[in-house]
């Protein structure tokens, strides 16, 4: 085997210490978007100091930008990271949105309107998760994080292909850079704008691209993989560029800034990077705070995130609790379905402040209860399936691939 050549064994053993990060971010998360259905008062003050939805979201993208690029590299394979990434993401993401649909049927929520009027575009941009960078309204407000979560799985897939997948230090630092240049001077809707058809167009011709492009890079080789591969780059590139929907135009290019920052931090634990050399990501969350400067509660929870894996990464070695263990492993059902709960509960208290505060509190307790209650379900009997169907697929292609140098055996 040539010195370039080296034999990447997959990791089996489950990371603990990165399921208790994303057991605390579901909680907070859950925590501020319990606020305003139940708890109204102390939704502007908590916000204020301190904002526990960022910082949930930006704890979850640091933990993928640690874990994710390496289950990529270890496999060696883009169809085997598809697969997994598909049965991860797909059957609880299909089950939620059944189920949002089945509240509006019922009369217990209202879709945006452009459902009545763009229901086609809509539908695609969702099915390809690339909806908040298509300028769509989430049919679940919390999905607009996995439009982040798709553009970074595809950037991975085009830097794998092209073998510059290593560069994480210098991804973080070019999309910090262009976020802080491009702040309020970047476009939200450039694209999409101009009405329905205008809007299904750029959703058909970005599918394709995509779908073009995910197959040459799977199935081609040479100059078509190549090729597949700066397709996908440039179109999810431009997307991040000109065509962002909520939270806006440097938020989303930070918080691919954020991810390769986890994954600079992977590779220096790793002994890949030298730490001096990740240190350099220490500009990704300082940059958020500048940006943030007149967001006190924004800057304070990009502080704090950062703290928080920090923190986790230093105690990897370390048992974690087992309760936050769980809520890790079920972090991702917690997420998607506490919104579906909490839509019931504005149907039913509309006017939250009319209610006594103790029976508030009280159908908070039994909120998140139930949430944890539908989470294990989902993951017993959607998540882990689905996963363990993934595994199946993954194992039937047990032929060694070659791929930069490296040669890795598929688990």
């Amino acid at each position: 085997m040539a010195r370039s050549q080296q034999v990447l064994k997959p990791t089996r053993k489950r990371l603990t210490w990165l399921d208790a990060l994303r057991g605390i971010a579901a909680l907070t998360v859950v925590f501020e978007h319990t606020l305003q259905p139940l708890l109204p008062e102390a939704r502007l003050p908590v916000k204020t100091a301190f904002d526990p939805g960022w910082y949930g979201v930006m704890v979850f993208f640091l933990v993928s930008g640690y874990i994710v690029p390496a289950s990529l590299e270890q496999r060696a394979s883009l169809r085997a990271f598809w697969i997994s990434r598909f049965f991860r993401l797909y059957p609880l993401f299909g089950v939620a949105a059944a189920a949002m649909t089945l509240l509006a049927v019922l009369g217990w929520d209202d879709l945006h309107i452009w459902w009545k009027s763009r229901p086609a575009s809509l539908a695609l941009g969702h099915l390809t998760m690339l909806q908040n960078l298509l300028y769509m309204p989430n049919l679940i407000n919390v999905l607009w994080t996995l439009s982040y979560e798709m553009a970074f799985y595809l950037l991975l897939t085009a830097m794998f292909t092209l073998g510059i997948n290593r560069r994480s230090t210098i991804s973080a630092l070019g999309f910090t850079a262009a976020a802080l240049l491009g702040s309020g001077a970047l476009p939200v809707t450039l694209l999409s704008a101009g009405g329905p058809g205008r809007m299904l167009t750029v959703t058909l011709v970005v599918t394709a691209l995509i779908t073009a492009g995910l197959a040459a890079a799977i199935m081609g080789s040479g100059t078509l993989r190549q090729a597949g591969a700066i397709v996908i780059g440039l179109t999810v590139l431009i997307l991040l560029a000109v065509n962002q929907s909520y939270p806006g135009p440097w938020q989303g290019l930070l918080i691919l800034a954020t991810m390769f920052a986890g994954t600079a931090l992977y590779r220096a634990e790793q002994r890949q990077l030298s730490w001096k050399q990740a240190g350099w990501v220490a500009w990704v969350p300082l940059a958020g705070i500048w940006l943030a400067r007149d967001d006190f509660g924004t800057q304070m929870a990009t502080a704090a995130a950062w703290l928080t894996f920090i923190a986790g990464l230093a105690l990897r070695h370390r048992r974690m609790p087992r309760v936050l263990a769980w809520l890790g492993l079920v972090s991702y059902s917690v997420y998607l379905l506490h919104p579906l709960l909490l839509e019931s509960v504005e149907w039913f208290w509309p006017e939250p402040l009319d209610v006594p505060l103790i029976l508030r509190v009280a159908a908070l307790v039994c909120v998140v209860m139930l949430l944890l209650g539908l989470s294990a379900l989902t993951w017993r009997f959607v998540e882990a399936p689905a996963q363990r169907l993934g595994k199946r697929l993954i194992s039937s292609d047990r032929t060694p691939q070659q791929s930069h140098g490296c040669t890795a055996r598929l688990p």
